[in-house]
């Protein structure tokens, strides 16, 4: 059983990477503050007693169906929208769909600062280019390549076959590699 300094550690761990997990799926800082905040309630309201060894697991797939909640109240909200606005004149829109954040830099960033200005760079490129991904190779991507899950836990957080999640993390490598090449950037 996770006692609540564990569960609390474990939560202060994962709420930037699963914040930029959120945010790359929904495209908006509100909404993915949102998700994490509703998923890490959910985590310790319900799964606070579980051994500290199953939090990650558990964790990230009340985040990825959390993400999947957002993104079905979304579209029935989208309707009602769609069919309320047409009826009244006013349109306003002040959503700006290209709000971005900055690149972070981690404790290993370099000290010149030529090397940390394109080492923030070729970040938010590969964020850039993770946003684009479909929804299912961006998932797979960011649970085995930033979660460190391995392809099995990624399978059982993602609800789909080992092949799967092998299939979609070749393809998101394969066109991140293509995208950033073409931008000049070799890793």
């Amino acid at each position: 059983m996770a006692s609540q300094r564990e569960l609390s550690d474990f939560l202060s761990a994962v709420e930037r990477r699963a914040f930029k997990q959120a945010l790359f799926a929904v495209h908006n800082e509100e909404s993915a503050l949102d998700i994490v905040q509703d998923a890490m309630m959910k985590l310790a309201e319900k799964y606070g007693d579980r051994p500290s060894s199953e939090l990650p697991m558990i964790f990230q797939r009340i985040l990825q169906n959390t993400i999947r909640d957002y993104y079905r109240r979304s579209k029935v909200r989208s309707l009602w929208t769609t069919l309320l606005s047409s009826l009244s004149p006013d349109d306003d829109d002040d959503h700006d769909p290209l709000e971005t954040i900055a690149a972070e830099s981690g404790s290993n960033s370099p000290q010149a600062p030529d090397d940390q200005l394109l080492q923030s760079q070729v970040l938010a490129a590969i964020e850039k280019e993770i946003k684009l991904l479909p929804a299912r190779q961006r998932e797979a991507f960011l649970l085995r390549y930033w979660e460190d899950m391995d392809v099995a836990q990624t399978a059982s957080a993602m609800g789909c076959s080992e092949g799967s999640v092998k299939t979609h993390c070749s393809r998101a490598n394969h066109t991140l590699a293509a995208a950033l090449r073409a931008k000049g950037i070799t890793l």
